[in-house]
Order: structure tokens, then C-alpha cells, then sequence
């Protein structure tokens, strides 16, 4: 299955019914875990490269970042003038394999730390984000750790799963309780509730970052019926 085109599905068929979010729905996916507001959206184009997978998967992933793009009238470039790529995605066994990774430690001085952060927490993915002078996003570090969780997961879904958390900045806490995913006919698609979030969030009006909670009234007042989601 690909990405190459938005999917329709009707808000009611999903079990919420496709319910619009009010503005503290909004905040929530937005406030994170020490209470601050922070909201960001990418500054640039982006230019994924995604290692340690097959060529069939690889085209996979850039498939569903080209369809989530595609939602929110975002653009995706071959290169990035002042990065090369933006988005880089690493797949694992181990999370000792990422130390053995050439520059990467230069990419993400942290390395070292992380790593020993992420066996103890026994976590099996982790993103990091960059931002430019205005505080948008310019650029963003995915780690995989294919455990037997992550490898029970179809290719599709969490290909579309991480587009997803890619896209914007979300709260660290947003989906800790829900997916921002959801099944129809067997089939994972992106909620209508969050793919109208994205696209709120893209509209040329909305600032590229924020930090109060305002931002989400704001967001609110923008959204649309939610009704197109990705399949």
C-alpha cells in the first residue's frame, strides 16, 4: 500500500464521530509534561533519508512524510541548502548500534548520554527536533528500536505514525494515551481530528511557533470540519 494520494473517509466513520476539538483539546496536544505551551512547525522543506532498512521500505517512509506533506501544504525538496537532509531516521536493533554510526555524535552531541538514557528506559523510539533563529523547525532525528513491539507494527502504519509526530511539535505527553492514528476497515488512517490540527497549523495565517496558549484558540477558530485523513 501507498501513499501517493489522499484517502476520504467521512468523519462519522470513525467511533468519535469525528467531533470538531475546542480550543483546550487543542492546548492539551500542545502543553507538555512541565506545563509550557509549545507549539512549532517546519520553516523549510523537508528532505527525509531514512537508514538501516530495506530500499522497499525506505521509499515506504518517504512515501507517507510525501502524503503528510501533501495534507498540509507542505513541501519536500531533494536537498536542503544549508543541511543537505533535515529528516533523518534511524532504524536499530540495539540503541548501542546509533554510537557506532559515523558522525552521528556530531549531528547530535548528545549522543552518548541519550543512548544510555534510552537502554535504561528501555524506550523503543525517540525524535529530536531542531529550530532556526524564528523557532520553527528545521530540522528532525528519529531513533527505531525494533523491539517485538515495534516489529508486530505494519510497515504502512508506522510509517504514517512517524510522519505524523515529524510534522509538527507535539506535546511529549500528546498521544500517551491515544494514537493519532485510528483503524478503518483494518486499515490504519490518520484521525480526521488531528490531520484538521496539521493543517490548521500549516495555514499561512498561523505563526510558525508559539508560546501560549492562546495559539489554540486561535487554531481553533481555523479548523474546518474534520473529514480527509491519510490512508
Amino acid at each position: 500500500m501507498g501513499f501517493g494520494a489522499l484517502t476520504l473517509f467521512r468523519a462519522a466513520d470513525f467511533a468519535h464521530q469525528g467531533d470538531m476539538m475546542d480550543h483546550d483539546t487543542i492546548a492539551a496536544l500542545f502543553t507538555r509534561s512541565d506545563d509550557t505551551y509549545l507549539c512549532a512547525r517546519w520553516g523549510r522543506p523537508l528532505v527525509p533519508v531514512i537508514f538501516g532498512v530495506e530500499d522497499e521500505t525506505i521509499s515506504l517512509m518517504k512515501g507517507a512524510f510525501e502524503a503528510v506533506c501533501l495534507l498540509a501544504n507542505h513541501q519536500m525538496a531533494e536537498t536542503d541548502p544549508e543541511l543537505g537532509v533535515n529528516v533523518m531516521m534511524f532504524f536499530c536493533r540495539d540503541w548501542d548500534e546509533l554510537t557506532a554510526v559515523r558522525d552521528l555524535d556530531r549531528l547530535v552531541p548528545e549522543l552518548g548520554p541519550l543512548v544510555t538514557r534510552l537502554i535504561k528506559a528501555d524506550a523503543n523510539q525517540y525524535r529530536i527536533f531542531r529550530f532556526d533563529d524564528a523557532g520553527a523547525i528545521r530540522a528532525c532525528f528519529i531513533f527505531l528500536r525494533m523491539d517485538d513491539q515495534l516489529a508486530q507494527v505494519p510497515a504502512e502504519t508506522l510509517a504514517l505514525s512517524q510522519a505524523v509526530q515529524s510534522i509538527v511539535l507535539w506535546s511529549d505527553v500528546a498521544f500517551n494515551d491515544s494514537s493519532p492514528l485510528a483503524l478503518v476497515d483494518g486499515k490504519a488512517v490518520l484521525r480526521p481530528d488531528i490531520a484538521a490540527v496539521i493543517r490548521g497549523l500549516y495555514d499561512p495565517v498561523m505563526p510558525a511557533v508559539a508560546h501560549d496558549a492562546s495559539h489554540a484558540l486561535r487554531l481553533a477558530a481555523r479548523m474546518g470540519p474534520a473529514g480527509e485523513v491519510i490512508q
